[in-house]
């Protein structure tokens, strides 16, 4: 019996009643090996029980209920405090909804006669899979994203997944990495960067780091303007009806935190605090739904998707979803494909392959007569000439094998595998 049937079974039988403690610690462990949890104490691991345990039973007591269009389920999130919970994985600030968003109005194109009753992009094959922001409060680069892919696809015929990391590096001017953003900001800082760098060349990284530059200048898809819809479902209608479109929402209900499937109803605030991607929309034994992508991976919801009330009564949409839309517009052919960076230069007879840099292996006077390559990007090299450190951890302690930062008390961290970077300093390759 694999652990995934084993943990199915368990969950079938105890969610239908109140189990007992050592039900819940077998159930506990079984969760535990399905998401590969392990903890740093076994303090630690009695505290995320208890909270497994609470989370337990607020499902039980959902499920229960006969008048429920959706359900609960110990998903991925299940360890975690409803607070903790909110605190990692929103990020709509309250700071930027204050400001006053670049108003575009919707085009007549967008005015149809008819409308489809039922739309879902993914089945266009406008829609990249579901992806993970992790604890980096980055929604609105997700949500972004999601909707330029949609009309770059529907415009070009070509899908491609894109770089939330450059949004979350260099779009400084009004968003805020893994702190929050807004996803006009983002549409306007594609167009003013002239394009946006593919995931697969600029990768995510779940953290802000320096902007690079020369992914920077990889204009792979490019958008030309964007639009703020009306607070008005019918518009929003009609725009999901031509396009995947980015929209806010209050996420941070315990209920959201724990959706397994079903149409989700609420209770919820339209407060806004989390950015997704609504991809189409349906109906469902009379009740009507919009289809909509979330940033939080495939264990989470439908594989990563969630069904929220359509035509709630509700001029703001459950969760607040009428009340910031936006979608990009694109008519223009996509730029040649750039050839990639060619190689590092180190001196005149001598070079690194792109991704690399020159370390000076043999110094005389001032001036190196022998190079090596590591293989980072803008790295540190070592002063044993033997190895180098990434540039967020520029301290190479070769004594004991570690790269290290200097933090603002003054003590040193080392990088760490979670973190992208190997914790050792890295080996130089010849050249």
């Amino acid at each position: 019996m694999t652990c995934l049937f084993l943990f199915q079974f368990l969950l079938v039988i105890l969610l239908s009643s109140l189990a007992s403690a050592s039900d819940i610690s077998e159930l506990f462990e079984t969760w535990c090996n399905q998401h590969a949890k392990t903890y740093s104490s076994h303090a630690e691991k009695l505290y995320r029980l208890n909270v497994f345990h609470d989370n337990y039973a607020f499902i039980v007591q959902h499920n229960r209920n006969p008048n429920s269009t959706y359900t609960l389920s110990l998903n991925a999130f299940a360890d975690l405090t409803h607070h903790e919970f909110k605190a990692s994985r929103l990020g709509l600030p309250s700071s930027l909804l204050s400001f006053k968003r670049f108003h575009r109005q919707p085009p007549n194109a967008h005015h149809l006669l008819h409308l489809p009753d039922e739309v879902d992009w993914r089945q266009s094959g406008a829609v990249t899979g579901v992806k993970d922001q992790g604890s980096c409060g980055a929604c609105w680069a997700f949500s972004a994203t999601g909707a330029i892919e949609g009309i770059n696809k529907i415009v070009t015929g070509s899908l491609e997944s894109l770089s939330e990391q450059e949004l979350i590096d260099c779009d400084t001017s009004y968003n805020s990495g893994c702190d929050g953003g807004l996803m006009n900001y983002a549409y306007q800082f594609v167009i003013s960067n002239r394009g946006i760098d593919t995931e697969e060349d600029y990768p995510y990284q779940a953290r802000k780091r320096s902007c690079n530059k020369d992914k920077l200048k990889r204009h792979v898809v490019t958008i030309d303007d964007y639009v703020d819809l009306p607070p008005s479902e019918q518009e929003l209608l009609k725009a999901v009806a031509s396009q995947p479109v980015s929209v806010g929402i209050c996420g941070s209900e315990r209920a959201f935190q724990l959706y397994s499937k079903g149409i989700f109803t609420g209770p919820c605030s339209t407060a806004l605090d989390h950015a997704v991607l609504i991809v189409g929309y349906g109906s469902e034994n009379g009740v009507d739904y919009w289809i909509v992508k979330n940033s939080w991976g495939n264990s989470w919801g439908m594989n990563g998707y969630i069904h929220m009330l359509r035509n709630s009564g509700n001029s703001k949409g459950i969760c607040g979803i009428n009340t910031l839309a936006s979608y990009p517009t694109k008519t223009k052919p996509n730029p040649p494909t750039p050839p990639p960076p060619g190689p590092v230069r180190c001196n005149l007879f001598t070079y690194c392959s792109e991704g690399e840099t020159c370390c000076c292996a043999r110094r005389f006077l001032g001036i190196c007569f022998s190079w090596k390559c590591c293989g980072l990007t803008s790295a540190v090299c070592c002063k044993d000439r033997r190895h180098c450190c990434p540039q967020d951890y520029p301290i190479c302690d070769t004594r004991k094998g570690q790269c290290l930062k200097r933090i603002a008390n003054g003590t040193a961290t080392i990088a760490s595998e979670s973190q992208g970077f190997s914790d050792k300093p890295r080996g130089w390759e010849s050249h």
